[in-house]
């Protein structure tokens, strides 16, 4: 395998497995998929495009990918599956929780029971074309203490049984990530954390816990990557083109006003010593907190470039990410 960046490395939590500091988030890669009306994946993915792009971030020293079961319905795992297979030390992350339907690109309910986890994992495995699974979450963890207890169970029995190595839980909420934070084979929580939305409270429970912070949306769905400005207008067919309620940087199929000026007043610090804007989000990210891991999309060999490019060129300075945190009123 050859590299041409030079990768800075994180520590997976306390399974002291070492990462690239820059992972793959694998949901735009999966295509169409929805909820109801409701579109919950990106227009333009070409499958063809995605294996060149999956293939190229390897070579370009990415060693970890983050997808899940409701990613284009399994499509996300299988585009994986068939590249990865190639570089079998690539590290896996695949999320559970979501019932799906693959012939009609629907996610179709929650089921967190331990069937359902059992069964999941093996059709995740399948479409991976793996034999163990690197990080194992829960996507949808909005449970109970009793449910929580009954994960934990069949988690570490999985563990056991050499079907995952680890498992983490995705959450913004340190109530629902204090469930699950104790547990033996319990080492990250991905989290939301970008330039707009710090996330004080759950990196206080990954330091506490010695856990990984992988990071979802890294570059705010896209808005944090420069290609959109208030004349953008998205089809409602993508996910951002009629937005669930918990999207905050687009209304509309547009970019969020609020945002796009929050982004004017760092955008000069943000593009410093020559860094793209979306360069620049990620050395934020690296900048404010040791254990995350951002996790930004990409659809295509131009998005990866660009991205790991941003592995060379590391964190931004101590003085950069001051006044980045200065000028939208953290500090």
């Amino acid at each position: 395998m050859t590299t041409t960046t030079t990768p800075l490395s994180r520590r997976l939590g306390r399974s002291n497995v070492e990462v690239s500091a820059l992972g793959m988030g694998c949901w735009a890669i999966g295509g169409a998929m929805a909820s109801g009306n409701q579109s919950l994946g990106y227009v333009g993915a070409d499958d063809e495009e995605s294996r060149r792009a999956i293939r190229l971030a390897v070579e370009r020293g990415g060693t970890l990918f983050d997808t899940a079961e409701a990613y284009g319905t399994g499509n996300s795992e299988r585009l994986l599956g068939q590249v990865l297979k190639d570089f079998p030390d690539a590290l896996v992350a695949t999320k559970f929780g979501n019932t799906i339907d693959e012939q009609t690109r629907q996610l179709t309910g929650v089921d967190v029971s331990p069937a359902y986890v059992r069964r999941a994992l093996d059709a995740s495995l399948s479409r991976l074309q793996r034999d163990q699974v690197d990080l194992y979450q829960l996507h949808t963890p909005d449970v109970t203490a009793a449910q929580s207890e009954d994960l934990i169970a069949v988690l570490e029995e999985l563990a056991s049984a050499g079907k995952l190595r680890w498992w983490g839980v995705s959450t913004d909420d340190p109530e629902k990530a204090e469930l699950f934070a104790s547990a033996p084979h319990c080492t990250a929580m991905q989290i939301q954390l970008n330039v707009f939305d710090d996330n004080p409270a759950m990196l206080k429970l990954c330091a506490e816990h010695d856990l990984a912070a992988l990071c979802r949306s890294p570059l705010a769905m896209g808005l944090l990557g420069g290609r959109y400005d208030a004349t953008t207008s998205l089809p409602p067919n993508d996910v951002r083109g009629r937005q669930p309620e918990w999207l905050r940087w687009f209304q509309g199929g547009r970019p969020a006003l609020e945002f796009l000026a929050q982004l004017d007043t760092v955008r000069e610090t943000l593009t410093s010593d020559g860094r793209t804007l979306a360069q620049g989000a990620l050395a934020w990210i690296w900048a404010h907190d040791e254990r995350v891991i951002p996790l930004p999309g990409f659809r295509n060999r131009a998005q990866v470039e660009e991205n790991t490019a941003a592995l060379g060129r590391g964190p931004l300075s101590a003085d950069e990410h001051l006044r980045v945190e200065t000028a939208l009123g953290r500090r």
